[in-house]
């Protein structure tokens, strides 16, 4: 077992990925969703947060669909304590990516606590893509001082821009970030079950919003993953068992099951 690890290790480790690959892939991560964080700005500033409330959101909270769902909650006159759970429940994910990475990384305890601060997404895709510990480090780093530093300026930069404008409203940019949000998920959804998922929670957070107070449409629509998942599963199940057993013999004994090829032998061994 400790030999079979060994060489499991040996062989991640011994994959190579240039360094400025790596950097590249990072930067591109980085610059293309820090550049979101405008978005962010106009809408926390045309709910009702100020420059300093907004800026320090994206500094010490950093997990920009918790953000958007936060300072959504609000503008709509949500409970600020529901617009903060709606939040909470979003960034919980990143706990689970915390548990990955941390043995992926394998970085000193006196850095841990910082690099917790980075751990979203767009981080953890990209160290989880590298196909070696040094790459995932690159990975992780540069996506995340890039990230976090246009992050923050372009909050600034989206909170100044809507105190100047006046109502972000007039102007539709209350709809950017979820835009956004929208923009970055779609591609991700691959698979029938993703777009299931996707789909429900669409019918349950609009169909709920006009009967349940802000932000609680959004807790609501989390349960569309089991809901979905559930479903997926039976008719799994219903598919793997429906094929019917062979009819038994003259001799009251059931024929075994065989795969036929083209010339009558059985295959699939």
């Amino acid at each position: 077992m400790t030999q079979h690890i060994a060489l499991t290790d040996q062989t991640a480790e011994g994959a190579k990925k240039p360094d400025a690959a790596v950097v590249r892939d990072a930067l591109g991560v980085g610059v293309a969703v820090g550049l979101s964080g405008f978005a962010f700005g106009v809408t926390s500033a045309g709910s009702g947060l100020g420059l300093l409330q907004t800026c320090a959101l994206s500094l010490l909270v950093f997990t920009g669909a918790s953000q958007f769902a936060l300072v959504g909650a609000l503008a709509a006159g949500g409970n600020p304590f529901t617009a903060a759970a709606g939040a909470f429940f979003l960034g919980v994910r990143n706990a689970f990516y915390g548990l990955r990475l941390s043995q992926l990384l394998a970085l000193p305890r006196a850095v841990r606590p910082l690099a917790a601060q980075w751990v979203i997404d767009e981080t953890a895709a990209v160290a989880l893509a590298q196909p070696n510990r040094r790459a995932a480090r690159i990975g992780f780093t540069v996506t995340g001082l890039s990230l976090y530093a246009l992050w923050n300026l372009t909050t600034l930069l989206g909170a100044l821009g809507a105190e100047a404008i006046g109502d972000t409203r007039a102007w539709g940019l209350d709809a950017a970030g979820p835009a956004v949000f929208l923009a970055l998920l779609a591609p991700m959804l691959k698979t029938a079950t993703e777009r299931a998922v996707a789909g429900l929670a669409v019918l349950l957070g609009l169909g709920l919003l006009p009967v349940l107070p802000a932000g609680v449409p959004v807790l609501v629509a989390a349960l569309a993953a089991p809901l979905a998942l559930v479903a997926d599963s039976r008719r799994g199940g219903r598919t793997s068992g429906g094929t019917p057993d062979a009819a038994p013999g003259p001799d009251g004994r059931r024929a075994p099951e065989a795969h036929a090829g083209t010339n009558g032998t059985e295959e699939g061994r």
